[in-house]
């Protein structure tokens, strides 16, 4: 129960813009005064708050103002996509304090983790602190995963990952705990701990990133599924007419919506004179971006290309908000800036038009606030969210605990 109230106060503190004072924490939480008094002073004593100085607020004595302090814990995200590795070391307060991005030359899982764990700690180095301070590691993976216990199994995009132990693996590398979430659901959690996600809400995170994947977030939490992997729409139908697809299948979200089916349809179109890339993840990329730039400087061919890939991922908005009745879509992740111009012009009207409930009211479609690091950010916001975001099941599961006999 004492750690259970520690995480309230400290929540309640971190959500407040101004800091708050041990009258007005009784106000917000509930506790007792004596409560409050106990572990404000606990938590004053670890460092994790402190007194801001002094406001008079009616008669009585002035009260003192206590806030975070945002460097007294750290956590670390890493984003592991096909064609990158970006590494963020958030403070306390989710702000990004040191960030690095690295290419991931070597598909060899050893060799990629040995790559994360270098990353990690020049990035805990560069920052000058002390390693006690940091919560933990998260990694944002794509699925499927085996959260249990950690284990990445056979990403579409990273060939030769089959039953990876990442969490295992990168923890005796790095001599700090971890934990393994999946790249949407990472993201997500990002976007809630930065602001855009109100606690009484509702939203789709729709994720653009080597592969397109969803998430859903609800009343302030990010929704993971019984398996922890809630959000693989890569085989959702899109365009029937569309190209034949590896699950049998045709105009699935994979073979229509992700970069690398944009390239192709862009290829197929003549954007590119007929040059066909070669295949790779870093290739498609930088033919991607190509094809994206050229859109932006008015060239007509590359922005139809673009226009017709949103009006398909319109058809997977549709059909996931219609399904889940949420408040609100936000899309992001390492692509979606490239595109986000395009996408938000043509993307809101479809969805009316496409809406169950366009009679009762408007879909609002958004960007993500956090950027192309949302994966990262987001993996580093899951240790934080574990460590300092109270949650009344985790209250019942330790009473549930403690009475057996």
């Amino acid at each position: 129960m004492g750690d259970f109230n520690q995480s309230v106060i400290l929540e309640a503190i971190r959500r407040s813009v101004e800091g708050l004072s041990r009258i007005e924490l009784v106000e917000a939480t509930g506790l007792s005064a004596q409560t409050v008094t106990n572990i404000t002073r606990r938590l004053l004593d670890d460092g994790l708050i402190a007194e801001a100085g002094r406001t008079i607020n009616g008669p009585g004595k002035p009260r003192i103002t206590l806030r975070l302090v945002a460097g007294s814990r750290f956590s670390v995200g890493v984003h592991l996509d096909p064609a990158v590795i970006t590494v963020v070391l958030l403070d306390i307060a989710g702000a990004v304090v040191r960030r690095r991005v690295v290419r991931a030359g070597d598909r060899d899982p050893r060799a990629v983790v040995e790559t994360m764990a270098g990353a990690i700690d020049d990035l805990i180095s560069d920052a000058g602190i002390d390693r006690s301070r940091v919560a933990g590691i998260g990694v944002a993976a794509p699925g499927p995963l085996d959260a249990a216990v950690g284990t990445v199994i056979d990403p579409p995009k990273l060939n030769g990952w089959h039953r990876v132990p990442l969490r295992a693996v990168l923890a005796e590398a790095t001599g700090l705990p971890v934990v393994v979430e999946k790249d949407t659901t990472s993201a997500a959690v990002g976007e809630v701990w930065t602001g855009n996600g109100a606690a009484d809400g509702s939203f789709l995170f729709v994720y653009l990133g080597t592969g397109v994947g969803a998430s859903l977030v609800r009343e302030g939490d990010a929704i993971r599924g019984s398996s922890h992997n809630f959000g693989e729409v890569g085989h959702i139908v899109v365009d029937p007419d569309g190209p034949s697809c590896a699950c049998g299948s045709r105009g699935c979200v994979e073979v229509v919506c992700t970069p690398q089916a944009i390239v192709e349809q862009a290829e197929a179109a003549g954007v590119f004179d007929g040059d066909r890339q070669i295949d790779g993840v870093h290739a498609v990329e930088e033919r991607f971006t190509m094809l994206c730039e050229r859109a932006a400087a008015g060239d007509a061919p590359a922005t139809a290309v673009l226009e017709r890939a949103a009006g398909s991922l319109a058809v997977l908005i549709a059909v996931l908000t219609n399904m889940l009745d949420v408040d609100r879509v936000v899309l992001g992740g390492p692509f979606w800036d490239r595109v986000s111009a395009i996408y938000l012009r043509e993307l809101p009207g479809e969805l009316h038009r496409r809406s169950a409930t366009r009679d009762v009211r408007e879909i609002p479609v958004t960007g993500t606030i956090v950027g192309d690091d949302v994966g990262a950010v987001g993996a580093a916001c899951v240790v934080l969210d574990q460590i300092l975001t109270p949650r009344a099941s985790d209250l019942y599961l330790r009473e549930a605990t403690a009475l057996r006999p």
